[in-house]
């Protein structure tokens, strides 16, 4: 498998699960666990994800996600799951 953490964090407004799962089912990546909170207004949320079955490469994905992310004012960004559990690890 060919997991990935993302990460949204932002302002709260209406449709940011809609645009990134959108473009996720899009490219043929499978969503395996998703978490979302709102916090006095600030949205949360993160993902792990699969792209084994995704034609795009994963800088592709992580480059389209950050651009999504700014045209909704949000922060998007997309890590490896053996680099986020490297740099998580105590």
């Amino acid at each position: 498998m060919n997991k990935i953490i993302i990460t949204v964090v932002g302002k709260d407004t209406v449709g940011i699960i809609a645009k990134v799962c959108t473009y996720l089912a899009e490219s043929g990546v499978n969503i395996l666990d998703i978490s979302q909170t709102i916090v006095q207004d600030y949205f949360n949320m993160m993902m792990i994800a699969d792209l084994s079955n995704s034609q795009k490469p994963f800088e592709e994905v992580s480059g389209s996600l950050e651009q999504i992310g700014n045209q909704i004012g949000v922060m998007i960004k997309c890590q490896r799951e053996e680099i986020f559990t490297s740099m998580h690890r105590i």
